[in-house]
């Protein structure tokens, strides 16, 4: 216990400036995997869900020498502020989720090295993998350099990293910590908050797990403390056959470690109210998405979306101020036909 207690102690230390989000997968039986997250932040992110369809050209928005692809993969996404993309699923079932990090310092600005502008580093993951393993194989190498600005309308510096999850039910963290990029990749990766960096988390879930979550667990909003919560009901809720059933558990845990809205913390002002949550179920390739400012849970069917280069269009649901419009039940049909949001981006 003495080298745990250690690394909590050390771990803890980063703790009082964490941020808010959760994200867990559900390994079930019959290949059911399902990823959830929630979207804690001390103000509207002005989120709204788009569909994008293969065939798109897109660039990392950061200048002359920047990434440029063309999607292979269609998408479901939710924005920030119509500029980021923050979550989503592609139509191979691959799930990427951004997340705050303070602790991350991504590498010095080389302009002769391709960039890649934070907004678009996990659309760039859903545009062009349809698996974790090939997403590692195509990032270990480090083919762009991250570039970061500040989060619209503030003087805070957007410090992320990124979660991914596949129908297989594997799991990788992509996380840059003293301008190295640290790649966590494991099936057994299933959850992840924010600070302190992923290798703390997992000391910190380790201590946890001696105690055992039968007798005590941590109740406060602290990442550390929803990364217990969240790590011990991921496995401790029954594996169901009936994926409805499964789905339900998966519902109840992000609910778990989220953050009453309405909740501040003065001298930790990013840690704050769950705004939305979403929750995909891989094998059925259905996106979930629940506000806190709503009455109704409602998804969105990939299988019924056209997605193909000549057919397939750009279209957005449009969710309000706070994500406060009211959808139920299968929403898909209620898209509407947008042009596409560019990404922010340097010059």
């Amino acid at each position: 216990m003495k080298p745990i207690l250690a690394s909590v102690t050390a771990a803890a230390l980063f703790v009082t400036s964490a941020d808010a989000c959760t994200r867990a997968v559900y390994l079930g039986v019959n290949d059911i995997v399902i990823t959830a997250r929630s979207m804690d932040w001390r103000e509207d992110i002005q989120t709204n869900l788009w569909i994008f369809p293969r065939g798109m050209a897109r660039t990392g928005e950061t200048g002359p020498n920047t990434v440029k692809w063309t999607s292979k993969y269609g998408s479901v996404i939710a924005s920030a502020y119509d500029i980021s993309t923050s979550d989503g699923v592609n139509e191979a079932g691959l799930v990427a989720n951004i997340l705050w990090l303070v602790e991350s310092e991504y590498p010095k600005f080389d302009p002769s090295k391709p960039g890649l502008s934070i907004a678009a580093w996990a659309q760039y993951v859903l545009d062009n993998f349809a698996t974790v393993g090939e997403a590692v194989d195509a990032l270990k190498g480090e083919p762009f350099i991250i570039v970061s600005d500040n989060v619209p309308g503030t003087k805070l510096f957007a410090t992320l990293h990124l979660s991914l999850s596949d129908a297989t039910g594997d799991s990788a963290i992509f996380e840059y910590i003293g301008g190295k990029l640290v790649i966590h990749h494991d099936r057994k990766y299933q959850v992840m908050t924010n600070s302190p960096t992923f290798e703390h988390q997992l000391a910190l879930n380790a201590y946890w797990k001696e105690i055992g979550g039968t007798v005590m667990l941590p109740g406060t909003n602290r990442a550390a403390d929803r990364f217990a919560r969240a790590s011990f009901y991921i496995n401790a809720v029954p594996r169901f056959e009936d994926p409805n059933l499964a789905l339900a558990s998966v519902f109840s845990v992000i609910r778990n470690a989220s953050v009453p809205f309405g909740i501040s913390t003065p001298d930790q002002p990013n840690i704050s109210s769950t705004r939305w949550r979403t929750v995909v179920d891989h094998k059925r390739k259905l996106y979930f998405f629940e506000s806190a400012l709503t009455p109704n849970t409602f998804w969105v069917d990939l299988k019924e979306i056209d997605f193909s280069k000549d057919t397939g269009k750009v279209k957005k649901l449009d969710l309000g101020p706070n994500q406060d419009h009211t959808f139920a039940g299968d929403a898909t049909k209620d898209f509407v036909a947008t042009p596409p949001f560019k990404f922010m981006g340097v010059q």
